[in-house]
Protein backbone atom coordinates (compact mmCIF):
# COMPACT_ATOMS: atom_id res chain seq x y z
CA UNK A 1 0.00 0.00 0.00
CA UNK A 2 1.36 3.44 -1.09
CA UNK A 3 2.19 6.13 1.53
CA UNK A 4 -0.54 8.51 0.43
CA UNK A 5 -3.08 5.69 0.43
CA UNK A 6 -2.33 5.20 4.18
CA UNK A 7 -2.33 8.69 4.59
CA UNK A 8 -6.33 8.76 3.30
CA UNK A 9 -7.10 5.64 4.81
CA UNK A 10 -5.75 6.83 8.34
CA UNK A 11 -7.16 10.14 7.55
CA UNK A 12 -10.95 8.82 6.87
CA UNK A 13 -10.09 6.96 10.51
CA UNK A 14 -9.70 10.07 12.12
CA UNK A 15 -13.32 12.01 10.30
CA UNK A 16 -14.88 8.94 11.84
CA UNK A 17 -13.81 9.38 15.26
CA UNK A 18 -14.45 13.09 14.74
CA UNK A 19 -17.94 12.09 14.10
CA UNK A 20 -18.74 9.79 16.72
CA UNK A 21 -18.98 6.79 14.15
CA UNK A 22 -16.96 4.36 16.36
CA UNK A 23 -18.70 1.43 14.67
CA UNK A 24 -17.13 2.03 11.65
CA UNK A 25 -13.96 2.51 12.89
CA UNK A 26 -14.24 -0.77 14.91
CA UNK A 27 -14.94 -2.44 11.38
CA UNK A 28 -12.28 -1.08 9.80
CA UNK A 29 -9.81 -3.40 12.31
CA UNK A 30 -8.50 -6.48 11.32
CA UNK A 31 -11.02 -9.74 11.78
CA UNK A 32 -8.81 -10.72 14.38
CA UNK A 33 -8.71 -8.08 16.78
CA UNK A 34 -12.49 -7.03 16.11
CA UNK A 35 -13.29 -9.03 18.85
CA UNK A 36 -11.11 -7.25 21.46
CA UNK A 37 -12.30 -3.51 19.85
CA UNK A 38 -15.33 -2.44 20.86
CA UNK A 39 -17.54 0.55 19.67
CA UNK A 40 -18.07 1.89 23.39
CA UNK A 41 -14.32 1.38 24.42
CA UNK A 42 -12.89 3.48 21.55
CA UNK A 43 -15.78 6.40 22.17
CA UNK A 44 -14.83 6.34 25.86
CA UNK A 45 -11.14 6.94 24.56
CA UNK A 46 -11.72 9.52 22.18
CA UNK A 47 -14.38 11.01 24.41
CA UNK A 48 -11.74 11.09 27.25
CA UNK A 49 -8.82 12.97 25.52
CA UNK A 50 -10.90 15.47 23.58
CA UNK A 51 -12.40 15.76 27.36
CA UNK A 52 -8.81 17.01 28.82
CA UNK A 53 -7.82 18.64 25.62
CA UNK A 54 -10.81 20.41 23.70
CA UNK A 55 -12.29 20.12 20.23
CA UNK A 56 -9.79 19.54 17.33
CA UNK A 57 -8.88 23.40 15.91
CA UNK A 58 -6.42 21.77 13.74
CA UNK A 59 -5.11 18.43 11.40
CA UNK A 60 -1.29 18.52 10.92
CA UNK A 61 0.31 16.63 8.38
CA UNK A 62 0.47 12.92 8.82
CA UNK A 63 4.31 11.10 9.32
CA UNK A 64 4.35 7.79 7.57
CA UNK A 65 6.41 4.98 9.57
CA UNK A 66 6.59 2.15 7.53
CA UNK A 67 7.79 -1.68 7.99
CA UNK A 68 9.57 -3.61 5.46
CA UNK A 69 6.35 -6.46 6.00
CA UNK A 70 3.96 -3.64 4.35
CA UNK A 71 2.55 -2.73 7.69
CA UNK A 72 2.55 1.03 8.14
CA UNK A 73 2.58 3.44 11.69
CA UNK A 74 0.60 6.74 10.38
CA UNK A 75 1.16 9.79 12.70
CA UNK A 76 -1.45 12.53 12.76
CA UNK A 77 -1.11 15.56 14.51
CA UNK A 78 -3.74 16.89 15.99
CA UNK A 79 -3.99 20.79 17.44
CA UNK A 80 -6.68 20.89 19.96
CA UNK A 81 -8.11 24.24 22.04
CA UNK A 82 -6.19 23.37 25.44
CA UNK A 83 -3.10 21.25 23.72
CA UNK A 84 -1.89 19.01 21.00
CA UNK A 85 -1.86 15.01 21.05
CA UNK A 86 -0.64 12.74 17.49
CA UNK A 87 -3.36 10.45 16.83
CA UNK A 88 -1.47 7.32 15.73
CA UNK A 89 -2.92 4.56 13.68
CA UNK A 90 -1.50 1.40 13.18
CA UNK A 91 -2.23 0.11 9.53
CA UNK A 92 -1.73 -3.50 7.96
CA UNK A 93 0.15 -4.18 4.88
CA UNK A 94 -3.27 -4.32 3.28
CA UNK A 95 -5.04 -0.91 4.94
CA UNK A 96 -6.69 -2.54 7.98
CA UNK A 97 -6.40 -1.14 10.94
CA UNK A 98 -4.29 -2.85 13.45
CA UNK A 99 -3.94 -0.89 16.25
CA UNK A 100 -5.25 3.26 17.07
CA UNK A 101 -3.99 4.57 20.62
CA UNK A 102 -2.79 8.75 21.22
CA UNK A 103 0.56 9.52 21.74
CA UNK A 104 2.31 12.66 22.86
CA UNK A 105 3.23 15.74 20.45
CA UNK A 106 6.98 14.53 20.24
CA UNK A 107 5.68 10.77 18.76
CA UNK A 108 5.75 12.38 14.97
CA UNK A 109 9.68 12.48 15.73
CA UNK A 110 11.29 9.13 14.65
CA UNK A 111 11.64 7.13 17.69
CA UNK A 112 14.17 6.84 20.18
CA UNK A 113 15.58 3.37 19.70
CA UNK A 114 15.25 1.55 23.28
CA UNK A 115 18.15 1.99 25.59
CA UNK A 116 18.88 -0.66 28.40
CA UNK A 117 18.13 0.47 31.84
CA UNK A 118 21.33 1.20 33.95
CA UNK A 119 20.60 -2.25 36.15
CA UNK A 120 20.91 -3.95 32.89
CA UNK A 121 24.70 -5.17 31.60
CA UNK A 122 23.92 -6.83 27.97
CA UNK A 123 28.05 -7.58 28.83
CA UNK A 124 26.85 -10.40 31.33
CA UNK A 125 24.64 -12.54 29.00
CA UNK A 126 23.75 -13.60 25.46
CA UNK A 127 20.28 -13.69 23.70
CA UNK A 128 19.27 -16.45 21.25
CA UNK A 129 15.94 -17.14 19.62
CA UNK A 130 13.82 -19.48 19.98
CA UNK A 131 10.74 -21.05 18.59
CA UNK A 132 8.13 -21.94 21.50
CA UNK A 133 5.59 -24.43 21.11
CA UNK A 134 4.87 -26.76 18.04
CA UNK A 135 2.91 -26.81 14.93
CA UNK A 136 0.75 -23.80 13.70
CA UNK A 137 0.77 -22.33 16.44
CA UNK A 138 4.72 -22.54 17.59
CA UNK A 139 5.86 -18.51 18.59
CA UNK A 140 9.09 -16.57 18.37
CA UNK A 141 10.49 -16.16 21.70
CA UNK A 142 14.03 -15.33 23.00
CA UNK A 143 16.23 -16.40 25.63
CA UNK A 144 18.58 -14.46 27.95
CA UNK A 145 20.96 -16.62 29.18
CA UNK A 146 24.12 -15.65 31.59
CA UNK A 147 27.34 -16.08 31.03
CA UNK A 148 29.11 -19.08 32.89
CA UNK A 149 28.90 -22.56 32.64
CA UNK A 150 26.71 -23.45 36.29
CA UNK A 151 22.88 -24.29 35.63
CA UNK A 152 20.91 -21.21 36.70
CA UNK A 153 17.24 -20.43 37.67
CA UNK A 154 15.59 -19.53 35.15
CA UNK A 155 12.13 -17.68 34.37
CA UNK A 156 9.20 -18.02 31.96
CA UNK A 157 7.46 -14.61 30.90
CA UNK A 158 3.68 -14.52 31.06
CA UNK A 159 2.39 -11.45 29.16
CA UNK A 160 -1.04 -8.95 30.14
CA UNK A 161 -4.10 -9.27 27.98
CA UNK A 162 -4.05 -8.73 24.19
CA UNK A 163 -2.07 -8.85 21.06
CA UNK A 164 1.35 -8.53 22.93
CA UNK A 165 4.58 -9.32 21.89
CA UNK A 166 7.64 -10.76 23.83
CA UNK A 167 8.64 -7.61 25.33
CA UNK A 168 5.11 -6.41 25.68
CA UNK A 169 5.80 -3.44 23.96
CA UNK A 170 3.64 -0.71 24.66
CA UNK A 171 4.82 3.07 22.57
CA UNK A 172 8.14 3.46 23.47
CA UNK A 173 7.95 1.21 26.65
CA UNK A 174 9.61 -2.58 26.46
CA UNK A 175 8.76 -3.47 30.42
CA UNK A 176 9.39 -7.19 29.52
CA UNK A 177 12.37 -6.71 28.25
CA UNK A 178 13.64 -4.38 31.16
CA UNK A 179 12.71 -7.75 33.14
CA UNK A 180 14.80 -10.20 31.11
CA UNK A 181 18.18 -8.01 30.85
CA UNK A 182 17.92 -7.03 34.32
CA UNK A 183 17.26 -10.53 35.70
CA UNK A 184 19.64 -11.94 32.88
CA UNK A 185 22.26 -9.31 34.43
CA UNK A 186 21.85 -10.78 37.95
CA UNK A 187 22.52 -14.42 36.84
CA UNK A 188 18.72 -15.73 35.72
CA UNK A 189 18.21 -16.93 32.36
CA UNK A 190 14.86 -15.76 31.09
CA UNK A 191 12.32 -16.45 28.54
CA UNK A 192 9.95 -14.45 26.81
CA UNK A 193 7.70 -14.85 23.86
CA UNK A 194 5.16 -13.43 21.58
CA UNK A 195 1.79 -14.08 22.54
CA UNK A 196 -0.33 -16.48 20.05
CA UNK A 197 -2.92 -13.59 19.21
CA UNK A 198 -0.08 -11.55 17.92
CA UNK A 199 2.56 -13.88 16.24
CA UNK A 200 -0.70 -16.15 14.83
CA UNK A 201 -3.85 -14.17 14.91
CA UNK A 202 -5.49 -16.07 12.16
CA UNK A 203 -5.11 -19.25 14.11
CA UNK A 204 -6.36 -18.03 17.45
CA UNK A 205 -9.26 -16.07 15.98
CA UNK A 206 -10.40 -19.25 13.69
CA UNK A 207 -11.31 -21.06 17.05
CA UNK A 208 -14.96 -19.94 17.95
CA UNK A 209 -14.02 -21.91 21.27
CA UNK A 210 -10.96 -20.33 22.12
CA UNK A 211 -10.31 -19.15 26.20
CA UNK A 212 -7.58 -18.02 28.38
CA UNK A 213 -6.00 -21.67 28.41
CA UNK A 214 -5.82 -21.49 24.58
CA UNK A 215 -4.41 -17.90 24.83
CA UNK A 216 -1.79 -19.20 27.30
CA UNK A 217 -1.09 -22.85 27.92
CA UNK A 218 0.17 -24.08 25.13
CA UNK A 219 3.10 -21.91 25.36
CA UNK A 220 3.64 -21.49 28.15
CA UNK A 221 3.66 -25.22 29.20
CA UNK A 222 6.01 -25.15 25.90
CA UNK A 223 8.48 -22.75 27.29
CA UNK A 224 8.77 -24.19 30.77
CA UNK A 225 9.71 -27.80 29.11
CA UNK A 226 12.09 -25.73 26.79
CA UNK A 227 13.57 -24.65 30.24
CA UNK A 228 13.48 -27.63 31.75
CA UNK A 229 15.64 -29.44 29.18
CA UNK A 230 18.70 -26.79 29.00
CA UNK A 231 21.86 -27.26 29.79
CA UNK A 232 22.16 -24.08 31.37
CA UNK A 233 18.87 -24.38 33.60
CA UNK A 234 18.35 -25.93 36.59
CA UNK A 235 15.77 -27.84 35.82
CA UNK A 236 14.18 -28.01 39.39
CA UNK A 237 14.29 -24.32 39.41
CA UNK A 238 12.36 -22.69 36.69
CA UNK A 239 9.57 -20.30 37.68
CA UNK A 240 6.30 -18.25 35.86
CA UNK A 241 6.35 -15.19 35.82
CA UNK A 242 3.36 -13.45 35.03
CA UNK A 243 2.11 -10.05 34.48
CA UNK A 244 -1.32 -8.36 34.81
CA UNK A 245 -3.95 -11.27 32.82
CA UNK A 246 -0.46 -13.46 32.68
CA UNK A 247 -0.65 -13.21 36.52
CA UNK A 248 -3.97 -14.10 36.96
CA UNK A 249 -3.52 -17.09 34.87
CA UNK A 250 0.09 -17.87 36.82
CA UNK A 251 -1.46 -20.22 38.71
CA UNK A 252 -3.97 -22.25 36.42
CA UNK A 253 -0.02 -22.65 34.32
CA UNK A 254 1.46 -24.21 37.45
CA UNK A 255 -1.00 -26.07 38.12
CA UNK A 256 -1.05 -27.98 34.96
CA UNK A 257 2.98 -28.24 35.24
CA UNK A 258 3.55 -29.22 38.97
CA UNK A 259 7.36 -29.09 37.94
CA UNK A 260 7.38 -25.45 38.35
CA UNK A 261 9.19 -24.26 41.03
CA UNK A 262 6.95 -21.37 42.34
CA UNK A 263 5.09 -18.36 40.04
CA UNK A 264 5.62 -14.14 40.69
CA UNK A 265 1.85 -12.41 40.16
CA UNK A 266 3.22 -8.73 39.07
CA UNK A 267 0.00 -6.75 38.91
CA UNK A 268 -2.07 -9.85 38.62
CA UNK A 269 -5.45 -8.85 38.46
CA UNK A 270 -8.05 -11.53 40.63
CA UNK A 271 -11.32 -9.12 40.16
CA UNK A 272 -13.31 -10.68 37.55
CA UNK A 273 -12.13 -9.07 33.89
CA UNK A 274 -15.89 -7.93 33.36
CA UNK A 275 -15.66 -6.17 35.80
CA UNK A 276 -12.16 -4.91 36.23
CA UNK A 277 -13.20 -3.42 32.51
CA UNK A 278 -16.26 -1.67 34.30
CA UNK A 279 -14.26 -0.04 36.64
CA UNK A 280 -11.17 1.12 34.56
CA UNK A 281 -13.94 3.11 32.26
CA UNK A 282 -15.35 4.53 35.24
CA UNK A 283 -11.79 5.65 36.61
CA UNK A 284 -10.58 7.05 33.22
CA UNK A 285 -13.72 8.85 32.42
CA UNK A 286 -13.40 10.41 36.03
CA UNK A 287 -9.99 12.35 35.22
CA UNK A 288 -12.03 14.10 32.15
CA UNK A 289 -14.62 15.81 34.18
CA UNK A 290 -15.55 17.43 30.70
CA UNK A 291 -16.39 14.03 29.53
CA UNK A 292 -17.67 12.35 32.60
CA UNK A 293 -20.90 12.49 32.04
CA UNK A 294 -21.06 11.91 28.46
CA UNK A 295 -19.34 8.27 29.31
CA UNK A 296 -22.03 7.17 31.88
CA UNK A 297 -23.87 5.73 29.02
CA UNK A 298 -21.00 4.11 27.81
CA UNK A 299 -19.89 2.41 31.26
CA UNK A 300 -23.95 1.91 31.71
CA UNK A 301 -23.64 -0.11 28.71
CA UNK A 302 -20.50 -2.02 29.48
CA UNK A 303 -22.07 -2.74 32.96
CA UNK A 304 -24.97 -4.36 31.33
CA UNK A 305 -22.93 -6.17 28.92
CA UNK A 306 -20.64 -7.56 32.16
CA UNK A 307 -23.58 -8.29 33.77
CA UNK A 308 -24.54 -10.83 30.83
CA UNK A 309 -21.50 -12.03 32.55
CA UNK A 310 -22.39 -13.37 35.05
CA UNK A 311 -26.29 -14.36 33.99
CA UNK A 312 -26.54 -17.86 35.04
CA UNK A 313 -28.28 -18.02 31.53
CA UNK A 314 -24.70 -17.88 29.58
CA UNK A 315 -24.10 -20.30 26.97
CA UNK A 316 -21.69 -20.67 24.07
CA UNK A 317 -24.29 -19.33 22.20
CA UNK A 318 -24.54 -16.56 23.44
CA UNK A 319 -23.85 -13.57 20.76
CA UNK A 320 -20.36 -11.69 21.12
CA UNK A 321 -21.85 -8.12 20.24
CA UNK A 322 -23.87 -8.68 23.82
CA UNK A 323 -20.83 -9.10 25.98
CA UNK A 324 -17.81 -7.36 27.01
CA UNK A 325 -15.55 -6.28 24.48
CA UNK A 326 -17.03 -7.96 21.87
CA UNK A 327 -15.27 -11.29 23.14
CA UNK A 328 -17.57 -14.94 22.08
CA UNK A 329 -18.95 -16.18 25.41
CA UNK A 330 -16.27 -19.64 25.75
CA UNK A 331 -13.78 -16.79 26.53
CA UNK A 332 -15.94 -15.50 29.61
CA UNK A 333 -17.62 -18.76 30.64
CA UNK A 334 -13.76 -20.16 31.35
CA UNK A 335 -13.03 -16.61 33.58
CA UNK A 336 -16.29 -17.05 35.10
CA UNK A 337 -15.73 -20.28 36.82
CA UNK A 338 -11.75 -19.90 37.37
CA UNK A 339 -10.92 -18.75 40.80
CA UNK A 340 -6.60 -17.57 40.34
CA UNK A 341 -6.10 -17.29 44.35
CA UNK A 342 -8.02 -20.57 45.08
CA UNK A 343 -5.92 -22.55 42.30
CA UNK A 344 -2.85 -20.45 43.84
CA UNK A 345 -3.71 -21.38 47.22
CA UNK A 346 -3.51 -24.89 46.44
CA UNK A 347 -0.27 -25.08 44.75
CA UNK A 348 2.01 -25.45 47.59
CA UNK A 349 4.67 -23.40 46.01
CA UNK A 350 5.98 -20.45 46.83
CA UNK A 351 4.43 -16.95 45.47
CA UNK A 352 5.23 -13.77 44.99
CA UNK A 353 3.06 -10.88 44.28
CA UNK A 354 4.12 -7.58 43.41
CA UNK A 355 1.65 -4.79 43.39
CA UNK A 356 1.82 -0.72 42.42
CA UNK A 357 0.47 1.68 44.55
CA UNK A 358 -0.43 3.62 41.98
CA UNK A 359 -2.23 0.79 39.30
CA UNK A 360 -5.33 1.76 38.23
CA UNK A 361 -5.62 -1.40 36.13
CA UNK A 362 -4.87 -3.74 39.09
CA UNK A 363 -5.33 -2.08 42.10
CA UNK A 364 -4.24 -2.25 46.00
CA UNK A 365 -7.98 -1.90 46.93
CA UNK A 366 -10.07 -4.52 44.76
CA UNK A 367 -6.65 -7.08 43.21
CA UNK A 368 -4.30 -6.77 46.22
CA UNK A 369 -7.30 -7.44 49.13
CA UNK A 370 -8.72 -10.36 47.14
CA UNK A 371 -4.80 -11.83 47.11
CA UNK A 372 -4.34 -11.26 50.41
CA UNK A 373 -7.50 -13.00 51.12
CA UNK A 374 -7.24 -15.94 48.89
CA UNK A 375 -3.73 -16.88 50.06
CA UNK A 376 -4.22 -16.03 53.76
CA UNK A 377 -2.61 -18.83 55.67
CA UNK A 378 -0.25 -19.82 52.85
CA UNK A 379 3.32 -20.43 53.68
CA UNK A 380 5.63 -19.02 51.22
CA UNK A 381 3.57 -16.42 50.48
CA UNK A 382 5.42 -13.39 49.74
CA UNK A 383 3.97 -9.38 49.12
CA UNK A 384 5.26 -6.35 48.05
CA UNK A 385 4.05 -2.93 47.73
CA UNK A 386 5.62 -0.52 45.49
CA UNK A 387 3.34 3.03 45.94
CA UNK A 388 4.88 5.08 43.52
CA UNK A 389 4.89 2.39 41.00
CA UNK A 390 2.08 2.36 38.07
CA UNK A 391 0.46 -0.71 36.22
CA UNK A 392 3.82 -1.28 34.44
CA UNK A 393 5.89 -1.01 37.22
CA UNK A 394 7.46 2.55 36.21
CA UNK A 395 7.44 4.90 39.20
CA UNK A 396 5.47 8.47 39.12
CA UNK A 397 3.44 10.56 40.92
CA UNK A 398 0.11 11.94 41.03
CA UNK A 399 -2.83 9.62 39.49
CA UNK A 400 -1.93 7.35 36.80
CA UNK A 401 -3.79 7.29 33.44
CA UNK A 402 -2.88 5.88 30.00
CA UNK A 403 -1.03 8.25 28.51
CA UNK A 404 1.69 7.35 31.20
CA UNK A 405 2.36 4.87 28.96
CA UNK A 406 3.31 6.73 26.06
CA UNK A 407 5.44 9.48 27.14
CA UNK A 408 9.65 9.84 27.54
CA UNK A 409 11.15 6.18 27.71
CA UNK A 410 10.74 4.86 31.11
CA UNK A 411 11.39 1.49 32.81
CA UNK A 412 10.74 -0.92 34.90
CA UNK A 413 11.73 -0.05 38.96
CA UNK A 414 15.28 -1.18 39.51
CA UNK A 415 13.52 -2.28 43.21
CA UNK A 416 11.47 -4.44 41.38
CA UNK A 417 14.14 -6.17 39.74
CA UNK A 418 16.38 -6.24 42.79
CA UNK A 419 13.55 -7.95 44.63
CA UNK A 420 12.50 -10.89 41.92
CA UNK A 421 16.34 -11.62 41.88
CA UNK A 422 16.21 -11.60 45.31
CA UNK A 423 13.39 -13.94 45.60
CA UNK A 424 14.69 -16.33 43.25
CA UNK A 425 18.10 -16.78 44.34
CA UNK A 426 16.09 -17.78 47.97
CA UNK A 427 11.71 -18.15 47.13
CA UNK A 428 10.20 -18.41 50.62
Amino acid sequence: MMADARVTVSLDVLALCRSGRFDEVRDRFVPQLQSLVSEDMLRVAWSTEMGRLGAVRDVGAPVVEAAPSGAAVVRIPLACERGGVVLAVTLTAEGRLAGLQFAPPSAVEPPAPWVPPDYADPALFDEADVMVGAGDLAVPGVLSLPHGAQRRPALVLLAGSGANDRDETIGVQKPFKDVAWGLASRGITVLRFDKVTFARPQQAAANPAFTLDDEYLPQALAGIHLLQEHPGVDAGRVFLLGHSLGGTVAPRVAAAEPRVAGIILMAGGIQPLHWNLVRQVRYIASHSPDTAAAAESTVQALTAQAQRVDAPDLSPSTPPGELPLGVPAPYWLDLRSYDPAKVAARLGKPILVLQGGRDYQVTVEDDLRLWREGLAGCAGVTVRVYPADNHLFFSGSGPSLPSDYYEAPQHVDPAVIGDIAAWLASPA
